[in-house]
């Protein structure tokens, strides 16, 4: 079943009235008709199965019925934002995308030491405004009740003030010494509703000042298994490990 996120409220027998985008891809892109069900998310985050009473094509609008609600939790219990230095490339594209599917809350961007791609200020609402449609595209095809946020900060070392219950640095200095056990103990130690923030370099890695900077505020160094792994596939490796620790091992 199709899903969609509105930004507006949602109660049961409640009629809707969908135009422009949303109405299109209904209409055009998926040939829905009369008698159709739809999943609808509203703005606090709620979903519903709704179906479809009057599909009108010419002038592009659909209009629905909320019929049930849905409440099936599918978010990570623990808040994830993953951090990451500008990596070149669709890599960024690519972390929204399948970080949304493995349940990241939010997603930060920065310019770093080592970044060989920069954003300047004429790129940077342009860029964001593309993830942030990649990230409800991926959380719709997922099934989630929430669309992570997509933020930019001039530089890595900006994070140093974010809050969180855990602070990680996924380093791979760590990951060539050996070290196995901090990434484990560190996501054990979290429990429902709290916070996790973990960053990531780009391609060149983090810059040891960057590094140092981090762990003054607090930031634990993790290695991320015995690989070496890419820019793009370090934050997924991460999404994974929490998934199991928090969701699949309570089972």
């Amino acid at each position: 079943m199709q899903r969609y996120f509105l930004e507006q409220p949602l109660a049961l027998e409640q009629a809707v009235e969908l135009t422009g985008e949303t109405a299109h891809h209904m209409l055009k892109v998926m040939r829905m008709q009369v008698g159709t069900q739809v999943e609808l998310v509203s703005v606090d985050e709620q979903a519903f199965v709704a179906a479809i009473m009057v599909a009108d094509v010419t002038n592009k609008m659909v209009q629905l019925t909320v019929q049930t609600a849905l409440t099936t939790t599918v978010e990570l219990p623990v808040a994830t934002t993953i951090v990451c230095g500008l990596s070149k490339g669709d890599k960024t594209d690519w972390i929204v995308q399948k970080g949304t599917q493995l349940g990241a809350h939010r997603f930060i961007f920065c310019n770093s030491q080592f970044s060989i791609a920069k954003w300047d200020a004429k790129k940077q609402t342009k860029k964001l405004q593309r993830l942030q449609k990649i990230a409800q595209e991926a959380a719709e095809q997922a099934h989630r009740t929430h669309v992570p946020t997509i933020e930019w900060r001039a530089s890595l070392t900006s994070i140093a003030t974010e809050a969180a219950t855990v602070k990680l640095v996924a380093y791979e200095e760590s990951a060539k010494a050996g070290e196995t056990a901090q990434l484990v103990k560190n996501l054990q130690t979290l429990t429902a509703g709290q916070s996790l923030l973990c960053v990531f370099g780009p391609e060149g890695g983090l810059a040891p000042a960057e590094v140092a900077q981090l762990q003054a505020a607090n930031f634990q160094l993790v290695g991320l298994g015995p690989r070496i792994l890419r820019a793009e596939t370090a934050p997924l490796y991460l999404l994974s490990a929490l998934s199991y620790v928090t969701e699949l091992a309570t089972l």
